[in-house]
């Protein structure tokens, strides 16, 4: 499982305090997105699964102080081309916070961008996704999509299907075009990381 990869990931050795830490780290990430899966039924639908990574990603994003100017701004999260993700999120977030902020879903239309979108998920459904990403370039959202070459058109994390299971790469360049931070820890556990 995740845990596994981030631990056969790890080469250095763990003797060090340095070394520890970042070990722990990554399994410490590993194992919060572990419990992705263990939150969810056995047979738990794809939607169900996007969306639980959608919601986890947001606790290792760090958005510029602009974009949540107040400890109760609350982080809005759009899903287009995806309406089964959107339902099963919106259930998934509820009442629930992230860093202190209420977490906010939207269904958008294609080319819907609302200006207090702090995060899309985009979708197989999605007419014009590379359409969508350019109109976002340079502000601080958090694109996520599910395409084969969702990072080459911009988005910052894009959800893959590795041997039957849902996992992630990501782009630190787009993230940083956008003025947001990719956390280590999210890095560390992601299948690919393209850093220029």
């Amino acid at each position: 499982m995740a845990l596994a990869a981030a631990v056969n990931a790890t080469t250095a050795r763990i003797d060090t305090p340095r070394a520890c830490a970042g070990w722990l780290a990554c399994a410490m990430l590993a194992l919060a997105i572990g419990t992705v899966s263990a939150q969810l039924p056995p047979h738990a639908s794809e939607a169900s699964v996007r969306a639980a990574y959608l919601y986890k990603f947001l606790a290792y994003i760090e958005w510029p102080p602009a974009s949540l100017p107040a400890a109760d701004t609350p982080l809005v999260v759009g899903v287009v081309g995806a309406d089964d993700v959107h339902e099963e999120l919106q259930a998934m977030v509820a009442r629930r916070m992230v860093g202190g902020h209420p977490v906010n879903t939207r269904r958008l239309a294609d080319g819907e961008v609302p200006d207090d979108l702090h995060a899309v998920f985009v979708g197989r459904g999605a007419s014009d996704p590379a359409r969508l990403a350019e109109r976002l370039r340079g502000r601080p959202v958090l694109v996520v999509t599910e395409a084969a070459s969702g990072l080459e058109w911009g988005g910052m994390i894009n959800l893959v299907l590795v041997e039957g299971r849902i996992r992630f790469e990501a782009s630190q360049v787009a993230a940083e075009r956008a003025g947001l931070r990719l956390g280590a820890r999210l890095l560390a556990v992601a299948d690919r990381v393209v850093t220029r």
